[in-house]
């Protein structure tokens, strides 16, 4: 996965797509990113650069509530390609 604008943006249109709203502020966020459930919003540290924004929305998108249907052809490959980051991830961990 390439590390560019372009990738992270179809990474917030993931987002999007189930309703999310993605923000840039700028707080104190430990992790980088803080989401509001009820609300659907998903705050990201603004001061974060182009790559540690994908890392983070990669981090992310595992652990909200997404519904894969609501996805287009194209975020369901990408989506489906996060999840097989995620476990490889975890898997190393392990």
């Amino acid at each position: 996965m390439k590390y560019n604008q372009s990738t992270l943006d179809k990474l917030e249109a993931i987002l999007e797509e189930c309703g999310y709203v993605v923000r840039y502020e700028r707080g104190n966020f430990q992790s980088g990113y803080c989401i509001l459930e009820d609300r659907k919003v998903v705050v990201l540290n603004k001061f974060l650069l182009l790559e540690s924004r994908i890392s983070t929305v990669l981090d992310l998108i595992p652990q909200v509530n997404i519904t894969y249907d609501a996805l287009t052809a194209e975020s369901q490959k990408l989506y489906e390609e996060v999840l097989a980051l995620a476990s490889a991830k975890t898997a190393g961990n392990e």
